[in-house]
């Protein structure tokens, strides 16, 4: 059976890639109920009034959720400014130049967002953006890999992670397209074997570590540590059952969220203060609340994304990215044909 990720990739390689949608509308899903605590001052949100523990619901979301979701949203912003590359470097004398206005226009995006919900992902993508990956496009495949290894292992012995990640898994995200990992994924079964296994062999014992300092797991080592042999997991778990039929399925429920990564991101911190306004999550102690709201809001933007692609081929947001970028504005309804 011919699966859906491999429908999804044109004759010429310049296609959308299922995998990456899905991928993206699962991490979307994860970061979410990462913020939302945070940004509406939820009372017992991990950090702020309760510690993390095995016996409360904010420590299983230090193991399965905290420092599992952004990782995974750095490496895809890496491979999405890497395919744009690419793709201009086909068409364009001066790709560099391109790739150098999408970041600024990411920057603006991101600094006022940054206002909205301090700490996003945005701003530190753009920056990075601009400081690693930008000259990255002048480094070689080698340099690059070894670059991005020394960034993600420093960041873990000397940071214990979080936002200093970023500069590693933008490079890693670029340097796997670089390699043509990223053509695979969703097609190749065995890669995505051997990365879960290696992924679940250094994740059992990291999580055994994490637990015992759980209570501390926020920016600790261990958490990293642990969070990115999970993502891993979560990764190439998405990859390998893009292979089966469940594809289908997978596209279905997180595509559409993917497609629309960027509107969605940005759209789900309004609609986090209004609920948090609402229901009074800053005097509340109901996780059940908090993370069913986390989950309406998803839904509301599954929908919402569904019925905008059935018109449009991208999110406005993404439209208005790709008009700065190129400078010239591109068909977006479906009747019209736009330029990849």
């Amino acid at each position: 059976m011919t699966s859906i990720a491999q429908q999804s990739v044109s004759r010429t390689g310049v296609g959308r890639i299922a995998t990456l949608d899905v991928i993206r509308g699962v991490a979307l899903c994860g970061i979410i109920f990462v913020n939302i605590g945070p940004l509406t001052g939820f009372r017992t949100a991990p950090g702020l009034y309760e510690r993390a523990a095995l016996d409360n619901t904010g420590g299983w979301l230090q193991l399965l959720v905290q420092q599992r979701f952004f990782p995974i949203f750095a490496l895809l912003f890496g491979i999405g400014f890497a395919m744009f590359y690419e793709s201009a470097a086909r068409r364009v004398r001066r790709p560099r130049l391109l790739l150098l206005r999408r970041l600024l226009l990411l920057l603006a995006i991101g600094i006022p967002f940054n206002v909205l919900q301090p700490g996003s992902a945005l701003l530190p993508l753009a920056v990075v953006g601009l400081a690693i990956l930008l000259p990255s496009t002048w480094m070689s495949r080698r340099v690059s890999a070894v670059a991005a290894v020394a960034l993600i292992v420093g960041s873990l012995l000397f940071t214990g992670g979080g936002i200093s990640l970023t500069p590693g898994m933008l490079l890693l995200g670029a340097v796997l397209t670089r390699y043509g990992v990223v053509s695979a994924i969703g097609r190749s079964r065995r890669g995505a074997t051997i990365v879960l296994i290696v992924g679940a062999v250094a994740a059992i014992p990291l999580i055994f570590l994490q637990t015992r300092t759980i209570e501390m797991s926020n920016f600790s080592t261990e958490s990293a540590a642990a969070g990115l042999a999970v993502a891993a997991v979560y990764v190439s778990s998405l990859a390998l059952l893009m292979t089966t039929g469940v594809s289908r399925i997978l596209v279905a429920a997180f595509g559409p969220l993917g497609r629309m990564a960027l509107t969605n991101y940005v759209g789900a911190a309004p609609l986090m203060l209004a609920a948090g306004w609402v229901l009074n999550f800053s005097d509340s102690s109901s996780w059940t609340t908090l993370l069913g709201t986390a989950g309406a809001i998803l839904l509301a933007q599954w929908v919402a994304s569904v019925l905008w692609l059935r018109h449009f081929v991208q999110g406005p947001l993404e439209w208005l990215w790709r008009w700065g970028t190129w400078g010239h504005r591109q068909p977006v309804r479906r009747n019209a044909t736009a330029t990849n």
